[in-house]
């Protein structure tokens, strides 16, 4: 056998890593909640019931004093309440795989799938479209009086149909049957001249009315088809409807008889010009008995025409899929709407409009019939009676060319070409008894004489471990014992039990929060929670809550603790576990500075700030505040002797350091001082011992006067010549251009329009007034403005 696992998983470790989800919401929408545990919930069975995502534990003192529907919950809250996996019952959904059997059109052929209430499996079919089958064609012929000259037509169609169906296939066999109506009133005449002969009025020898008449077993001898078809005569009733339908049936169901072949396509074709008789109908002949599906064949003469009812529509479409049988209508145009509704209702029919039964019309209709079953794929899932209100099945067919159809079928198939059908069973609800049952589904392609067999087991039932206990309310209840209560010995036991529910110095039964039965605590259970232990002590709500919800959302409470989901840590499960989120560029907790708490750094010097301890804005103000410091230490000398003389003016303890280097700029930040003669020192503080240590580099970085000034001139020189050379380069390009200052600008001169000339003034006028002498004197001077386009004159 191999397994193929789905949906909710094939181990309980999956089940429990699946439902981690839903138990998380579950605790986030109302604390100390489950949407597993119900008041009415008494025994395992009616948690399973609750749906697949519930569990049940079995373990022996597990959550003392609870109700016993506790033990109903999510498999990951067992699990944090102290349930281990072997302690929880929670049936695994599975579909197993039958490989032994062989196939070559349909695989696989046999599965087996076990479900529990709420869940479902998924399968695939795999259907393979082969290049040329066998073919059966079995001819059922309407041979009332009507159907004469049609009759006539099929004496040819036998050889010319069997060349032509060399095209598709190497083996074709024929058959042939005949039908009328049910012989009864009010279906035909039964005056006593009319029953042996309904042409008996024109003087014609006539078969007598029959409900369905094997005439031709299938067969590969073409001439004996034709043969048997030229001795076939006409026969006649009354009504116009015609019995069809209860002789398709018969030419169905009748595998052995007819010689149906189990590798072979099987075409049925019904030729006809009249309407059929559908169920019911019969009861104008007194005939109420339903039809029962099976063959009634005798003398190759349907013998319970007369005593059963025409076939329904579901029942004849039941056993064509059974039987793996195409159906095509050969109708007159006048008939073709009332069957083109009935063939709707039926899978794998074809109905075709023939205007005249004529040979070549009726061998164009089969081979065009027969292309198109081959081209299309489609299953039909057939669930047992009894279950079928239980169980709920989903088909979504993928085609060769990539495409998902809606209908459940494929249309446009190949040979050699595969079509996939994803299968889903669910399964509602158990029996009414609780029981597990054994279920069989098939799933049947259409047409195909090979389908898969489902066998579906429901698990209802608990097992609960080797030893089967399950602790329910039935198992769990105490009474009293017949031959101690005839000794009056249960009062006593009563009394000393109490002391059994009292926790050590307490006066109060179970905490206050339950009562004694038996000698043991049975707690209340809270709204917001459960209530459990010895003594009704302990419950699973009293934690810390953040946000309003109990645990912060990211775990569950136990005994007044939060028990933490992966990741997270705290009182409250609001830490979490992880470091990443402290972590500096340079792969430093907290820059090195600090520590990481609850995922944020928490610097450990109060200076520094930031994500991860990179700011400090005071620490260039600290460095100025050594300066003078600095400065008094560097005017005494950088040696260590004469270090004493300014150690009145720092606070800190002063070292050198001969190499600047080995500051450690990265930890504590480094401080530069520059002196007057233009040279840097590097200095840093550092804490030891509680007391601040203040370390200076030897080594300045200096730079002389005279090299100084001598990069000074060399700048300016530089940009002296540089200047000299744009002066020069600029008037080399004038010249090339053929301008010199006082020439006209001939190109890219502003020229305005008449507009913009119109407003520009040809004189400008200027008052001079002379007041030192004359102060009435007044000289107006005009001087006339140039045109814009004018040109300078020299």
């Amino acid at each position: 056998m191999t397994s193929w696992l789905r949906t909710d998983g094939s181990v309980p470790l999956c089940l429990v890593l699946s439902s981690l989800v839903v138990a998380i919401c579950a605790e986030a929408s109302r604390p100390g909640d489950s949407v597993c545990w119900s008041p009415t919930i008494s025994s395992c069975t009616d948690c399973l019931r609750r749906g697949p995502q519930c569990a049940w534990c079995f373990k022996e003192g597990f959550l003392d004093g609870a109700g016993v529907g506790q033990r109903c919950d999510l498999p990951l809250n067992l699990l944090r309440r102290g349930c281990e996996l072997e302690f929880i019952e929670q049936p695994e959904v599975q579909v197993e795989v039958n490989a032994t059997i062989s196939s070559t059109q349909v695989s696989p052929r046999d599965l087996s799938i076990t479900l529990r209430p709420g869940s479902e499996a998924s399968f695939i079919v795999a259907v393979n479209q082969l290049e040329r089958y066998p073919v059966d064609l079995y001819y059922l012929v309407d041979v009332s009086a009507s159907m004469q000259e049609n009759l006539d037509q099929l004496k040819t169609v036998g050889v010319a149909l069997s060349h032509r169906m060399t095209e598709h296939s190497l083996d074709l066999r024929l058959g042939f049957g005949s039908f009328v109506d049910k012989p009864v009133s009010p279906y035909i005449n039964v005056h006593p001249s009319k029953i042996n002969n309904p042409c008996s009025d024109y003087e014609i020898r006539c078969r007598p009315a029959h409900g369905f008449h094997h005439v031709l077993s299938l067969t590969a001898n073409i001439t004996e088809f034709t043969r048997v078809v030229k001795r076939q005569r006409i026969s006649g009733n009354m009504d116009t409807p015609e019995g069809g339908l209860d002789a398709m049936l018969q030419a169905a169901v009748c595998q052995t008889e007819l010689g149906w072949r189990p590798e072979a396509k099987r075409l049925l074709l019904l030729m006809t010009d009249q309407p059929s008789h559908l169920a019911l109908d019969s009861r104008l002949a007194g005939i109420v008995t339903p039809h029962d599906g099976l063959c009634h064949l005798e003398n190759n003469i349907y013998s319970e025409s007369t005593r059963m009812d025409h076939p329904s529509m579901g029942l004849l479409a039941d056993k064509l899929l059974e039987n793996h049988i195409y159906s095509i209508f050969a109708v007159e145009k006048q008939q073709y709407q009332w069957y083109e509704d009935l063939v709707g209702l039926l899978s794998g029919s074809y109905l075709g409009k023939v205007g005249l039964f004529q040979a070549p019309n009726l061998i164009e209709l089969v081979v065009n019939a027969y292309k198109r079953f081959l081209s299309e794929v489609a299953v039909s899932v057939a669930v047992e009676d009894k279950a079928v209100s239980r169980y709920w099945v989903s088909v979504t067919p993928l085609c060769p060319d990539g495409s998902t159809a809606k209908n459940q079928s494929c249309s446009g198939v190949q040979p050699n070409q595969t079509v996939y059908f994803n299968i889903t069973i669910g399964l509602r609800s158990c029996p009414d008894d609780g029981e597990d049952e054994d279920v069989s589904v098939e799933v049947r392609p259409v047409g195909y004489n090979e389908s898969t067999v489902v066998r579906v087991r429901s698990r209802c039932r608990c097992s609960c471990g080797p030893a089967g206990l399950c602790h329910d309310s039935a198992q769990s209840a105490c009474s009293e014992t017949p031959h101690k209560a005839a000794l009056g010995l249960n009062k006593d036991s009563d009394r000393n039990s109490e002391s059994n529910c009292r926790a050590g110095g307490s006066d109060v039964d179970c905490s206050g929060r339950g009562v004694c039965e038996c000698g043991k605590c049975v707690c209340e259970h809270s709204r917001l929670g459960a209530v459990y232990g010895q003594y009704c002590e302990k419950d699973d709500f009293s934690c810390p809550y953040e946000e309003g919800l109990v645990c912060g959302g990211r775990g569950v409470c136990v005994s007044g603790e939060c028990v933490c989901n992966d990741g997270w840590t705290g009182d409250n499960c609001g830490c979490p576990v992880s470091t990443a989120t402290c972590q500096s560029a340079n792969g430093l907790l907290c820059s090195g500075r600090g520590s990481c708490v609850c995922g944020k750094c928490v610097c450990s010097d109060p200076q520094f700030s930031g994500n991860v301890c990179e700011r400090c804005p005071m620490c260039h103000s600290t460095c100025q505040s050594y300066w003078k410091c600095v400065d008094c230490h560097l005017s005494h000398g950088l040696t260590q002797d004469e270090a004493g003389h300014c150690n009145h003016t720092c606070a800190p303890l002063v070292g050198y350091l001969d190499d600047a280097s080995g500051l450690s700029g990265e930890t504590w930040g480094q401080c530069v001082y520059i002196s007057n003669d233009s040279c840097r020192y590097r200095f840093q503080t550092s804490s030891d011992s509680g007391r601040t240590q203040l370390q200076i580099s030897t080594r300045p970085e200096c730079a002389s006067r005279g090299r100084l000034v001598g990069t000074f001139l060399s700048v300016c020189a530089l940009t002296v010549l540089c200047g000299l050379v744009v002066v020069a380069v600029s008037r080399l390009l004038l010249q090339k251009r053929g301008w010199t200052p006082g020439d006209p600008i001939e190109d890219g001169g502003y020229h305005p329009t008449i507009k913009e000339l119109s407003y520009i003034p040809r004189t400008n006028e200027k008052t001079v007034t002379y007041r030192r002498d004359c102060p009435s004197v007044e000289m107006h001077i005009q001087v006339p403005k140039m045109n814009l386009d004018d040109h300078w004159q020299c």
